[in-house]
């Protein structure tokens, strides 16, 4: 009406209840994708993202500065992932055949205390890396012993066919037949279809033919 004034009411939400919420989203969702890749629950994990919150809020609320969430969404990934993209890292060197600065990047992805589903995926790549190195013996010796602390924490579906596949070849390299073929099978039964699988499969029919024709 004529004369009188519309009022439309704003409403804002507060910068740190922001950062609340987005730490908790962050929590379910990277929580719910390690449930989907079996790596279970860390509560690490949990733990990590819930302490960088309370000290950036708490910090934001002290100073009275406001900090971006964008930013603020980055720095929970980069401290709760560290030694997973340290890893990325040190595989891209290994394809570059800078082996030395990879071992380096890998030692270190396993100081900067990483939690479990982490940790096994840092020396799962590391054994491959030795694998493919030349290294038989360290390869098996660290293969096995993601293996033995799988089963006290949740390795991935992938990485675990990794491992075994890995685990397999050595074996194989080492020539200890009935191991390579019972960790190809592993390989197989634990990601069916996966790249790891497919190559577990091929190395097994690559077998019974050498054997046919012996």
């Amino acid at each position: 009406m004529r004369g009188r004034k519309s009022e439309i009411e704003v409403l804002t939400l507060d910068p740190r209840l922001l950062l609340l919420l987005i730490s908790c989203l962050y929590i379910l969702v990277f929580g719910g994708l390690g449930l989907a890749r079996r790596e279970g629950l860390s509560m690490q994990f949990a733990l990590e993202a819930l302490v960088l919150t309370i000290l950036f809020v708490g910090g934001s609320w002290l100073f009275n500065v406001a900090l971006s969430p964008f930013l603020f969404l980055a720095l929970l990934y980069l401290v709760t992932m560290r030694s997973r993209l340290m890893v990325d890292v040190a595989n891209f060197l290994v394809k570059r055949r800078q082996r030395d600065l990879a071992f380096k990047l890998y030692r270190l992805s396993l100081a900067w205390w990483p939690d479990m589903p982490s940790r096994l995926i840092v020396l799962t790549n590391m054994g491959a890396a030795e694998l493919y190195g030349g290294q038989l013996d360290v390869a098996i010796q660290t293969l096995e012993g993601v293996l033995a602390m799988e089963t006290r924490s949740r390795l991935g579906l992938k990485y675990e066919a990794a491992c075994h596949y890995n685990l397999g070849y050595a074996y194989e390299k080492k020539g200890e037949d009935a191991k390579a073929v019972s960790q190809y099978n592993e390989a197989i039964d634990a990601l069916p279809g996966s790249l790891y699988a497919k190559a577990a499969q091929a190395a097994l029919k690559r077998r019974k033919k050498t054997e046919s024709e012996s």
